[in-house]
């Protein structure tokens, strides 16, 4: 049994997504849609001093406005600290 392919784009909010980022973001959209998969939006949000509420607004407008639709929620990376504190804790008992 083969899972179902997931692509994904993670922009960094510290400033406006440009054409590249874009490009990118579209690649993984057609390539997930071309083979029945998920597209995944996620926030790579873990830069706190440069992080930008404007610029992750605009990421997400842009998606909108380019028509990619994502799959699921937005995952913003600061939300799952908890989570990556807990494996790096697992790792370093190892």
């Amino acid at each position: 049994m083969h899972e179902k392919l997931t692509t994904r784009f993670a922009p960094s909010p510290t400033g406006y997504l440009h054409i590249g980022g874009l490009r990118t973001a579209l690649y993984n959209y057609l390539y997930a849609r071309k083979n029945g998969g998920n597209f995944l939006l996620r926030i790579e949000d873990t830069d706190l001093k440069r992080n930008s509420k404007e610029a992750t607004k605009a990421i997400i407008e842009a998606f909108k406005w380019c028509g990619l639709e994502h799959d699921g929620e937005v995952t913003y990376q600061s939300e799952r600290f908890d989570l990556y504190k807990e494996y790096v804790k697992k790792l370093l008992d190892e």
